[in-house]
C-alpha cells in the first residue's frame, strides 16, 4: 500500500502478480495544495507568505536536503539555515529543528512541540517525509528541489493540506537547467501521485525488473512501460489466464524460453 507510488513500484505493479486499487479522491473537506516553483528572486515573497500564514495562527515547514554544510555539494544545510532564518528572517518567531542525526526521542520531542504549537516554523531534512500529521501546518517550503525526486517532493508536500485550510507548497530551485525545471514543473500542474509517478518513471526509468537497480532504462526492445500501459495490461491478463486455464507444456517454444530464463537467474 503506497500513498506515493515510486517509479519502480509502478513498474512492478504493471508487470507483477498484484491487483491495483486506486483511491484518487481527497478526504472530505480537503483542498488541493497550491504549488509554485520559484527562484532566488522570489525568496522574499515566499518568506512573506510564511509570515502571513503564521499571522493567521498557522505553521510552516522549511525543508533542506542536507543536515550540515558540505564542501563537495552546493546545497543548503538545515542546521546552518535554521540559525540564519532565526536571526535574519524570522527573529520574532520560534523555530524548531529536526534532522536524522537526532535520536528518536529527540526527534519525537521536537515534533510534539511543533504539533502543540510551540514552534511557528519547523526546519527539517527529509525525516518528516512520512508519518507526520500536523493539520495546522499550511506551508511547505522545500529548498534545492533539484536534488529531490518528484515522488519525494510529492510526499513532502503531503505534510500540509491535511485539513480544510488552504495549504501551499513552495519549491525553490536556483538551477538553470531547463530539463530540471521542466521536471519540477510537473509538481505545479498536478496533485495526483500517479501522474507524478508516471512522469518520474519516464525520466528515471524503472531499473531492473528482475534485478536490484531502482533506476535506469530497462533492456526492453519494443515496449514502453508508460506509453504501452494498455497493451501491458492485456498481456498481463493473458498471462494470468494461461497459468490458470492452460498448460505451459502445450507451448513448447514458450516453455523452453521460460525454462532458460529461470536457469540463468538461478545461476
Amino acid at each position: 500500500m503506497t500513498a506515493t507510488p515510486i517509479p519502480r513500484t509502478l513498474a512492478l505493479t504493471l508487470h507483477g502478480d498484484m491487483d491495483l486499487t486506486i483511491i484518487n479522491e481527497l478526504p472530505p473537506g480537503r483542498k488541493p495544495v497550491k504549488t509554485a516553483l520559484v527562484g532566488q528572486k522570489d525568496r522574499k515573497k515566499s518568506y512573506q507568505l510564511i509570515a502571513k500564514e503564521i499571522e493567521k495562527g498557522h505553521q510552516a515547514y522549511i525543508v533542506f536536503p542536507l543536515i550540515e554544510e558540505s564542501e563537495t555539494l552546493s546545497a543548503k544545510a538545515a542546521t546552518k539555515e535554521a540559525e540564519r532564518l532565526q536571526k535574519n528572517v524570522f527573529p520574532d518567531l520560534k523555530i524548531g529543528l529536526v534532522h536524522g542525526k537526532l535520536s528518536s526521542s529527540e526527534k519525537d520531542s521536537v515534533m510534539e512541540e511543533f504539533r502543540a504549537g510551540k514552534f511557528h516554523i519547523l526546519v527539517s531534512t527529509t525525516v518528516i517525509e512520512v508519518g507526520v500529521d500536523v493539520p495546522n501546518a499550511t506551508v511547505m517550503m522545500i529548498e534545492n528541489t533539484e536534488r529531490f525526486g518528484l515522488s519525494q517532493l510529492h510526499q513532502l508536500r503531503g505534510r500540509v493540506g491535511r485539513d480544510s485550510k488552504q495549504a501551499y507548497c513552495i519549491l525553490v530551485s536556483e538551477t538553470n537547467s531547463q530539463e530540471t525545471l521542466k521536471r519540477l514543473e510537473v509538481m505545479t500542474k498536478t496533485n495526483d501521485g500517479f501522474v507524478i509517478a508516471e512522469s518520474d518513471l519516464k525520466i528515471r526509468g524503472p531499473g531492473e525488473l528482475m534485478g536490484i537497480k531502482q533506476s535506469g532504462i530497462p533492456d526492453l526492445i519494443l515496449a514502453d512501460l508508460v506509453k504501452d500501459a494498455n497493451i501491458l495490461e492485456i498481456a498481463r491478463e493473458a498471462s494470468f489466464n494461461l497459468v490458470k486455464n492452460d498448460n505451459i507444456e502445450n507451448y513448447p517454444l514458450l516453455n523452453k524460453k521460460i525454462t532458460k530464463e529461470v536457469v540463468e537467474i538461478e545461476l
